[in-house]
């Protein structure tokens, strides 16, 4: 054997070794489980009851518009009424602020240095696209109950998380809970459409209220098929993406499609080039920030092959990134996403136009920024006539990313084990955009998190068609919700 395979052999074995090792100590770093943490029991309450209340408030149709004009703000004060009536224990309880549809609930707690924590859910739902009512198993706002589940537009995003915190609220409040920290409900009336309440909410806040310990909205939620374990994982987002649509115009002189000047002179040619030079110059997958501690977390639970390659990423982290970046849903937390949405040109087909415009949204990872995004697709598009710039309002840039081992994520996480024993606690990216992020600058942490399961098929019903709760997760979420509170406010 000569000296150079001798060396070679060698190498392998010392790399195998290194691998081996880190792999045989590997833990995910900083993500808590809760231990050592009590959480309290969570009060009686009647399941059966809180489904029919759920149904009641998915009849009340607080739906958001993009024109605020198209809203019919009496459904909002009927349901601001609802709440009052069906849950006379906490109103009692709780001091409400109204700026204007949106609801801020005080309940004060009797330690006065105790941070207090914020609790959310949004009042508002999306329209049911016009032409799909009779595709839907029930009435999309019937409330119905049936099949074991509560149906209709809201019932999960997000009257159901509503619905379920005044369950926990009233049944504490029945059971003469009195509260150290001060608890706060925010309940925005907009978040599909923009968030306008929550960040009021947050400036009201701000001016009152000292630092919460930690803020918990939707986002995320208990995976029951979730990758590489094949099984559940309550996965809680630490941060959420930025938003910002980006409008290309292209100018030219028009006429008469009946004579077209030269290619380079038609305004839906150079959109359509610069759209394709924008769209492939793609944002690098990078495995970093909430996806990186997600990718430690499912791996280790995984063990085999997924563990090792986890547990030595700066040597098969290109591997790792290259199979996330298979499916569309886990390559969206490596990067920022580019999505062309909308184009307008000619009024008339035989009219060459005088303007084309396209849109394309950009939802942004945590480490990118609007201004990046707005550099790179003018650099994309080099020297084509076209206009680039962003549309519409300010840009929402990425949300702080919180910690994974703060007390609060650690408060969530025995909740979450509490209930389910042994199930896998994951930090998490939420790639669209909820109230809570309005609450950075009022919340040491903020988490998007429901404990309801479900099936990644199941997604789609969300803001689509047959939205429903079933009467499991509305239990889950109650004694979710009330345990959280309970413990992390007693």
């Amino acid at each position: 054997m000569n000296k150079w395979v001798w060396g070679l052999g060698c190498g392998l074995l010392v790399l195998g070794g290194v691998i081996a090792a880190r792999t045989a100590i590997f833990v995910p770093e900083a993500v808590g489980n809760g231990t050592g943490i009590t959480v309290a029991l969570a009060p009686p309450f009647d399941a059966q009851l809180a489904a029919q209340h759920l149904g009641e408030a998915v009849r009340i149709q607080t739906v958001s518009h993009q024109d605020p004009a198209e809203n019919q703000l009496g459904e909002w004060t009927k349901l601001h009424d609802w709440l009052t009536a069906t849950y006379p224990k906490a109103s009692a309880k709780m001091q409400r602020q109204e700026l204007g549809q949106t609801l801020v609930y005080t309940w004060p707690g009797s330690d006065p240095a105790a941070q207090p924590i914020i609790v959310m859910a949004h009042q508002d739902v999306v329209p049911v696209t016009p032409g799909t009512e009779g595709d839907w198993k029930h009435a999309p706002f019937a409330g119905e109950i049936a099949e074991d589940a509560v149906w209709g537009r809201g019932s999960v995003d997000d009257k159901g998380s509503l619905v379920a915190l005044f369950e926990g609220l009233e049944a504490l409040a029945g059971q003469g809970f009195a509260p150290k920290r001060t608890i706060i409900l925010v309940t925005g009336h907009d978040e599909e459409v923009g968030g306008t309440g929550a960040r009021a909410a947050a400036d009201w806040l701000a001016a009152r209220r000292p630092k919460a310990l930690f803020t918990i909205d939707e986002g995320g939620l208990i995976a029951t098929d979730t990758p590489m374990i094949n099984g559940p994982a309550a996965m809680i987002g630490v941060a959420e993406k930025g938003y910002v649509t980006l409008q290309v115009v292209a100018s030219a002189k028009g006429g008469h499609s009946s004579a077209p000047p030269p290619a380079n002179e038609i305004g839906t040619i150079n959109l359509a080039k610069a759209l394709l030079q924008i769209e492939a110059k793609q944002f690098a997958l990078e495995l970093r920030g909430p996806a990186e501690g997600m990718v430690a977390v499912l791996a280790a639970k995984a063990g085999g092959m997924s563990k090792l390659a986890a547990a030595n990423r700066w040597l098969f982290g290109g591997l790792i990134v290259s199979r996330m970046g298979d499916n569309p849903a886990s390559a969206a937390m490596l990067h920022t996403t580019i999505a062309p949405t909308m184009l307008t040109g000619s009024p008339k087909e035989n009219v060459l136009p005088q303007t084309a415009t396209a849109l394309i949204n950009y939802r942004i990872a945590p480490w990118d920024s609007s201004a990046k995004v707005l550099a790179r697709a003018r650099g994309a598009v080099g020297k084509l006539p076209v206009m680039v710039d962003f549309s519409g309002g300010a840009a929402r840039e990425p949300s702080p990313v919180s910690s994974s081992n703060s007390p609060g994520w650690n408060l969530i996480a025995a909740t979450v084990a509490a209930d389910r024993p042994g199930l896998v606690v994951s930090p998490y990216l939420v790639v669209a955009g909820t109230d809570s992020r309005s609450m950075s600058p009022v919340s040491n942490d903020v988490y998007r998190f429901q404990a309801i399961s479900l099936a990644s098929g199941d997604i789609k019903m969300i803001h689509g068609t047959n939205e429903h709760m079933t009467l499991d997760n509305l239990t889950s979420l109650i004694r979710f919700y009330a345990r959280l509170i309970a413990t992390a406010a007693g």
